[in-house]
């Protein structure tokens, strides 16, 4: 087994998802590698027409070929092919703070972690450029809603910007197959409660040449209807609560002009409206019926991934 440079006794594993990043990939391995120099870098190639590779090989960096398309994807290779005590993940961009890696990795040893979020902050001369309003009122959005949701206290939940333990990579499922990935990170930390925190790091622009593969509009949906999957998945009886709730009010809105009538006059002329009444209760109950099946199910299946998660060594930690 090879022998790695640890970092305060950690072997500290750089992964890198990348796609079509030649401009800067170079760039983000070589200030990796500066700033901690222990650092084993692992660049994961997804599915590039430029040079990405080369470029990452010509810095140091281990590169390996993902042939899925997204960085969900990428993400599920990339904790099965590396094993380290500590995880970083940080995009090819260049736009995370190379120097804060310190400050994620320490903060994750020393108050015993499972993940640590880079929150970004960005200088207000280049935030137009760098992070878009928009960007940064769909990240407060979508964040928001999480931990309305979920719980936690998550104020950048969009970041690709962090570090994790062996125990959180090796558990963490990875179904999502797209930029909705940062979404399922969240959650699963969130689902198992695990302890996790987050350091303020500097956001920069993209170097010319570079472009965001993020698209707003599309992503978006894509995340936001990871959440709505995510809240059916995880909390079940809530989520089918609600919509039977919604149910058996317009049933009892529609029932209750016509048993109105029906005391009056003893006749039910509007049958077609009872009749549908009825079916909407009938839906309702059916809809709190599969909350409570898939809500045991779901318990069982956390309970599951609790106990593989608390039987995955994090070694020292």
């Amino acid at each position: 087994m090879q022998e790695h440079v640890r970092y305060r006794g950690k072997h500290v594993a750089l992964v890198v998802p990348c796609h079509n990043e030649s401009t800067t990939i170079y760039q983000v391995v070589s200030e990796f590698r500066t700033a901690m120099p222990e650092l084993d870098i692992w660049v994961f190639d997804n599915l590039s027409t430029d040079n990405t590779r080369e470029q990452a090989q010509a810095a140091g960096a281990t590169v390996i070929a993902v042939n899925e398309k997204g960085k969900g994807n990428v993400v599920r290779r990339m904790f099965a092919e590396v094993n380290a005590d500590v995880y970083v993940m940080v995009d090819g961009d260049a736009t995370y703070e190379a120097r804060a890696i310190h400050k994620l990795v320490d903060k994750l040893i020393d108050d015993r972690l499972d993940m640590v979020v880079g929150c970004r902050r960005v200088a207000a001369e280049i935030a137009e450029k760098a992070y878009r309003p928009g960007h940064q009122f769909g990240n407060k959005l979508l964040t928001t809603s999480v931990t309305k949701i979920f719980g936690g206290r998550f104020t950048d939940m969009l970041s690709g910007y962090r570090a994790f333990t062996r125990r959180y990579a090796k558990s963490f499922p990875a179904l999502a197959r797209g930029f909705e990935t940062e979404t399922e990170l969240t959650v699963h930390a969130l689902e198992l409660r695990m302890p996790y925190g987050e350091v303020t790091t500097v956001y920069g622009e993209r170097p010319e040449g570079s472009e965001s593969k993020l698209s707003t509009y599309k992503d978006g949906v894509r995340i936001l209807a990871t959440i709505i999957r995510l809240f059916m998945r995880e909390k079940p009886l809530f989520f089918f609560g609600m919509i039977s709730l919604l149910f058996f009010i317009v049933s009892l809105g529609l029932f209750l002009p016509v048993l109105a009538q029906y005391f009056s006059t003893g006749l039910v002329p509007r049958l077609p409206t009872a009749v549908l009444s009825a079916v909407l209760m009938l839906a309702g109950f059916l809809s709190l019926a599969c909350g409570l099946i898939l809500d045991n199910v779901t318990i069982g299946r956390q309970e599951n991934k609790r106990l593989f998660y608390l039987s995955t060594s994090n070694r020292d930690f």
